[in-house]
């Protein structure tokens, strides 16, 4: 009987992709020439909502992410057999594999999967858990740690989610937190925290957008009106200490504190996926020097592409300058790179693994990131899809729409549609890019309350779409760090992140008002309100962790 509701979803994506199929073959005829009607409307929304529809119906990833690209391919050429041929592969994956930023992600996850291969296989993470064994003796221990851990790694929501959930995996594993709730705690660290750290690549980032107004004076000057990541922290921490969790996650709790069972679905990819560790000579500094270094490497790696040691470059020898005006993509692979040599260099002086079982541990590392890296680029190329299809125009006119005498509650529209644009694309970089210069427009560069109170509200509901998404990077990330089942991940997080969402929106109502920083503990004070309500109205049927 178990397999009967997996034939079923099966079945709707076969039915799905064959309607696709006959409507190629049926209106191939369409594509002479005349103007597209799917261009600039609301169908160039049309294929990421098929996406995450069916990856939500199907528990399937790949396929959905597929269908999706399909669909907007087949709009795009207007169901031209060829177009669609074209500009699915050529255009589409071929194109995003092409792109030089997107390689150096790629690159960056394989060099991460290798250290935390070598650092599995010294001994390093079983050195760690032991020694996390005595000094975290509870879950909400755990669970607070690991939050610790998240968010003093601020550089980078990649190297966030890979990093923290390879560190923190044995210490979670051990005190029954299922693999579905360490992918959010990961994921509520990564992008939430990123986007309020001025000193990260979301910063360098969002000051890229901003014309005629220095963008990063900008960007700390927003981050009290931020409410989605304040509030997501809040949330997190609150969770934490209040022992309790609501929604799919309860159910996954349920299952790890009483069953032992971190996964709870019967699709758990890296159920089998344990490192052999060398227990005997591996140190906590094995794990800990490395990262450390890393951290260091990436930071030096990204002033050094904003032009730090460059004399002819306004960033040299600023630091501030330098890391807004870095190139994230380059300046992580460079100092992951160095990373990696010091690791292996550092690992073979201490004589806690040999070389050949160093270097079986590059492939290793690979293997690990090759389900991160499928999906990667199966939502890159449906992002090209959305962008082809004129997605960031479509948008762009519902926000001008907006502003006008809907000027104070235009934090709170700019809000939703930043949320609604980041979850359907994926990406809250891309966000950044469409709605930032139009906030800009609307309100003038002039450092007004309501313009960084606007902005804020772009952002933050940016980080909203993209902590919802399936298809985000980040969250495929988040998934990959704890190793949990993607779906899982967005199923369980996605309750957690419409609650925050929901206590923003009216937030960013009232701050359109008041224009204050006074709105901040007011929607501290409303968040931990709501969590005490939906413990007190679920604590007969929930299941508390024991500490």
């Amino acid at each position: 009987m178990k397999h009967v509701p997996l034939k079923r979803r099966a079945l709707l994506a076969v039915l799905v992709l064959a309607a696709l199929v006959i409507a190629v073959t049926v209106f191939a005829e369409t594509g002479d020439g005349e103007s597209n009607p799917f261009m600039n409307s609301f169908w160039a929304l049309v294929p990421p909502i098929v996406a995450i529809g069916l990856a939500l119906i199907t528990k399937e990833v790949y396929s959905s992410l597929f269908i999706g690209i399909l669909v907007g391919a087949c709009f795009y050429a207007k169901f031209n057999f060829e177009g669609v041929m074209n500009h699915l592969f050529v255009d589409g994956m071929i194109g995003q594999l092409s792109d030089g930023w997107n390689v150096g992600i790629l690159i960056f996850l394989v060099i991460l999967g290798t250290m935390v291969a070598l650092m599995n296989k010294a001994g390093g993470a079983a050195a760690f858990g032991k020694w996390s064994a005595e000094k975290i003796t509870s879950r909400t221990g755990a669970q607070l740690a690991t939050i610790g851990l998240g968010v003093l790694i601020f550089i980078d929501d990649y190297f966030n989610c890979l990093t923290v959930g390879s560190v923190m995996r044995p210490v979670t594993d051990k005190h029954n937190i299922s693999r579905a709730k360490l992918a959010y705690l990961i994921d509520a660290t990564a992008a939430p925290v990123c986007i309020i750290a001025p000193i990260s690549s979301w910063a360098a980032a969002v000051t890229g957008f901003v014309d005629g107004y220095d963008g990063l004076s900008l960007f700390i000057d927003a981050i009290p009106y931020n409410f989605y990541a304040l509030l997501t922290i809040v949330m997190m921490l609150a969770l934490a200490f209040m022992k309790f969790d609501f929604g799919p996650m309860k159910v996954h709790e349920k299952n790890a504190i009483e069953k032992g069972d971190l996964y709870t679905t019967p699709d758990r990819p890296y159920a089998n996926a344990k490192e052999e560790v060398v227990e005997t000579k591996g140190k906590v500094i094995d794990l800990v020097l490395p990262i450390i270094v890393l951290i260091i490497c990436c930071i030096i790696g990204m002033i050094y592409t904003g032009g730090f040691f460059d004399g002819e470059s306004e960033g040299y020898h600023n630091f501030v300058t330098a890391f807004s005006g870095s190139d994230a993509s380059v300046g992580l692979v460079f100092g992951s790179a160095i990373g990696l040599i010091f690791t292996l260099i550092f690992l073979l002086a201490r004589r806690v693994i040999g070389f050949k079982d160093a270097m079986d541990c590059v492939p290793a590392g690979f293997k690990a990131m090759v389900p991160a890296i499928m999906i990667l680029t199966f939502a890159w190329t449906l992002k090209a899809m959305t962008d082809s299809l004129g997605a960031a125009e479509y948008v762009a006119g519902l926000v001008k729409q907006s502003a006008g005498s809907f000027m104070n509650f235009l934090p709170a529209i700019v809000f939703l549609i930043a949320v609604g644009l980041s979850f359907a694309t994926g990406t809250s970089w891309g966000t950044f890019g469409i709605l930032i210069p139009i906030v800009v427009d609307v309100f003038g560069a002039d450092g007004s309350t309501i313009m960084i109170i606007a902005i804020s509200a772009c952002m933050a509901g940016a980080v909203c779409g993209d902590h919802c998404s399936p298809i985000s990077d980040t969250t495929i990330m988040a998934s990959a760090g704890a190793q949990s089942n993607h779906i899982n991940h967005v199923s369980t997080q996605l309750p957690y992140a419409l609650l925050v969402a929901g206590v923003s929106f009216v937030m960013y109502i009232l701050a359109g008002f008041v224009q204050s920083v006074i709105v901040l503990p007011i929607a501290i004070a409303i968040m931990i309100g709501m969590l005490f309500l939906i413990k007190y109205l679920t604590k007969d049927k929930s299941t508390s962790a024991k500490a």
